[in-house]
């Protein structure tokens, strides 16, 4: 077989870095792009930060004194490029670029901060920061009470022990026979030996802690409590400790069949049951709340709904003035001139980034203005391929878009792709939204009488009378996705 060389041409589809870098940031949420922000500002000389939260900070002159005449907005004030001077800019290779959110952006940020340092309140020790109490774990809790109800070491080894042994809901889930049995026996240590340590360990706070199971720790705070009539404490006890598998599943005619009570009784040994913690250990979590920047913000004026991207969230970038001056001067060096373009692509893209943001935001407020005027109930169906019709954009950017992307209105907040929902035809013709529909069940159980809730097929008659005929299973669907129990854990005395 001969060897020869063919010359063939081809078209293909090829991904430049500047666009590779627009879709990477358009689909970050906000806390990473942060991230990918700052490790770019530190790889990037170029590229610098004109909201960086260290410009207002106390600088020292050399003499150790404080500097409170210098205006250090100033510098970034000068090099904000506005809309006019970014098309004289294009021209130069090395001018200065920057991406400001808002016009006299500089300027504003120099008022709010001569504003911060001058108006200081005085009866905050002299503006010294405030350090955050640091939380105490459950079992830092416990130890600290140890050291105060034991008599001997060995008590208070074996009570530290059990400690060791809770689980984050301050529960023992190993058995006294089996933490028995990990111990060496040169100890002498006895089963009688743990059910003493055991003692001391479930009389200390908060109240239930080492308990074994739910009804013993239920049974341990009911003991506990304070102005209870000794019958409704009796009852209660009864109830957590032999009937709480019923007491749970709401099965009331059953229970009073079986502890010859009424109504009333039982209605007060419940109340009682309310009071206690299932969870001890609950409120010494170290879980925090993860609280959500919104990107676009949704308030009513006037003239309607106005959508307007959140100043908070959108970092203000520029070239450095003075290294774009350099490489006026010295036009060899290419890798600053490579890093140049790079910061370049990153200021254009940022700025591309938040336009899309805005322009998908408003699209779905058009869409869903009746969501704003009435709430969840009045949503209608929505899907990707809409908005991105509208737009001109490829459905998979819409997709990045609303992704992790979230706005504020005044119902609350959501994420854009909760404004997205399939649709269920009505008997009039017309389509319904999921979202509605969830929300119309949400709204029906809320109104319900407790003591005869509404059954998933009640439900599902309910809405086929408002025309919308939805099936009891779908019911069920919904029901579980907005975390509401069935009929019989609803149910009150």
């Amino acid at each position: 077989m001969k060897q020869g060389l063919q010359l063939r041409t081809s078209q293909h589809l090829a991904l430049t870095p500047q666009l590779q870098q627009s879709i990477r940031l358009l689909q970050l949420s906000t806390l990473e792009l942060q991230q990918e922000l700052e490790q770019m500002l530190h790889d990037n000389p170029l590229l610098e930060r004109l909201d960086d939260p260290m410009d207002l900070a106390v600088r020292l002159l050399p003499d150790g004194a404080l500097n409170q005449s210098a205006d250090f907005s100033a510098g970034s004030n000068e090099t904000t490029a506005s809309p006019s001077q970014e098309e004289s800019d294009n021209s130069d290779d090395y001018a200065p670029e920057s991406a400001t959110t808002a016009d006299n952006q500089g300027e504003d940020s120099s008022l709010w901060g001569e504003a911060n340092r001058g108006n200081s309140n005085q009866d905050d020790d002299d503006g010294r920061p405030q350090l955050e109490i640091v939380d105490q774990s459950l079992r830092e809790y416990l130890l600290d009470q140890a050291s105060l109800c034991t008599r001997t070491e060995r008590d208070a080894a074996l009570l530290h022990l059990l400690i060791e042994a809770l689980n984050d809901n301050g529960y023992l889930e190993e058995s006294l026979e089996q933490i028995l049995a990990d111990l060496p026996p040169e100890l002498g240590i006895d089963i009688d030996d743990l059910l003493f340590a055991l003692t001391l360990l479930q009389s200390l706070e908060p109240a239930g802690v080492g308990a074994r199971n739910a009804s013993e720790c239920l049974a341990l705070q009911i003991k506990r409590l304070p102005h209870i009539p000794l019958v409704t404490r009796r009852l209660a006890l009864t109830l957590v400790q032999d009937y709480l598998t019923q007491f749970a599943q709401r099965d009331f005619t059953r229970i009073k069949k079986a502890l010859d009570c009424d109504d009333q009784d039982l209605r007060e040994a419940q109340d009682v049951i309310r009071q206690c913690q299932p969870h001890p250990g609950k409120g010494f979590s170290k879980d925090r709340v993860d609280f959500v920047a919104p990107d676009v913000i949704v308030t009513k004026t006037p003239l309607g709904w106005q959508v307007q991207l959140n100043q908070d969230v959108m970092p203000k970038l520029q070239v450095n003035a003075l290294y774009a001056n350099l490489l006026k001067q010295h036009k060899n060096a290419a890798s600053l001139h490579t890093q140049l373009q790079e910061a370049r692509w990153l200021i254009k893209n940022m700025r591309q980034r938040f336009d899309t943001i805005l322009r998908v935001s408003q699209a779905i407020v058009e869409r869903q203005k009746n969501f704003f005027n009435h709430g969840a109930v009045a949503m209608r169906p929505l899907v990707l391929r809409e908005i991105a019709d509208t737009l001109g954009l490829h459905e998979s950017t819409i997709s990045r878009v609303t992704t992790q992307k979230y706005m504020l209105t005044p119902h609350g907040m959501f994420e854009l792709k909760y404004f997205f929902g399939s649709h269920i035809a009505t008997e009039a013709g017309g389509e319904a939204s999921s979202t509605a529909i969830r929300a119309l069940i949400k709204q029906l159980i809320g109104a319900e009488n407790q003591t005869n809730p509404l059954s998933d097929s009640k439900i599902a008659n309910m809405l086929g009378e408002q025309g919308m005929v939805i099936a009891r299973r779908t019911v069920a669907k919904y029901r579980e996705a907005l975390r509401i129990p069935p009929v019989n854990l609803r149910k009150t005395l």
